[in-house]
This record gives C-alpha cells, sequence and structure tokens, in this order.
C-alpha cells in the first residue's frame, strides 16, 4: 500500500509561485496513477491535477495554464508547480491515487497549506 507526504505550502502573494511535493512510500509507486486535490475552507475537496504512469497529465479548468504536474519514479515523488497564483488558489493541497474521474479515495494525508494573500 501506498501512503503519501505532502510539503512545501507556504504563504505566497497573488502572482506568486509554489513547488509542492508528494513523497510516496511504499512498492511500485510506479505503477499508480497520481493526483492532486485541494481543500478551501467550508468545500469539498476537488480534483487539481492528475499524471498517469505513463506521464499523461490532465488539469482541472480553473488551473490549467498555470500549474504543472510531474513525477519523479526514482525519488517515488510527484510534483505540483504553481505558477500565477490567485487567492482562490487557497486550500489545503493533498496528493493520492487517482482512481477515476469524480472519484476519491478513502483514506488522505494531512495535505499541505498554501495560502494566496497579499
Amino acid at each position: 500500500q501506498v501512503q503519501f507526504v505532502e510539503s512545501g505550502g507556504d504563504l505566497v502573494q497573488p502572482g506568486g509561485s509554489l513547488r509542492l511535493s508528494c513523497a510516496a512510500s511504499g512498492s511500485m509507486f510506479n505503477i499508480y496513477h497520481i493526483g492532486w486535490y485541494r481543500q478551501a475552507p467550508g468545500k469539498q475537496r476537488d480534483f487539481v491535477a492528475k499524471i498517469t504512469s505513463g506521464g499523461s497529465t490532465n488539469y482541472a479548468d480553473s488551473v490549467k495554464g498555470r500549474f504543472t504536474i510531474s513525477r519523479d519514479n526514482v525519488k517515488n515523488t510527484v510534483y505540483l508547480q504553481m505558477n500565477s497564483l490567485k487567492p482562490e488558489d487557497t486550500a489545503v493541497y493533498y496528493c493520492n491515487i487517482y482512481i477515476g474521474v469524480g472519484v476519491q479515495p478513502r483514506t488522505w494525508g494531512q495535505g499541505t497549506q498554501v495560502t494566496v494573500s497579499s
């Protein structure tokens, strides 16, 4: 079973950038599709981006062109490069196995807080 630890969240000004990391423990990390998700206060957890085992990527419309997901199968790590950040990007960001459209895993890590504010 794969477990994830997110890091890299911070307070950043609008227009700024951050890179989040998702370190995975467990075997066979490279066979999994991995997703980034986010949850703003009082809202449901939403899909942000995913990367398949083969390296194909998909993004939510709200982040397309600003965020980039990548993976390093040697380091068992997935990254989320976030540019041109907006206040509405403020949320706790999580990574997890990507199961499918509209479906989310039951178990989650602690996530990492991203706050975009001047």
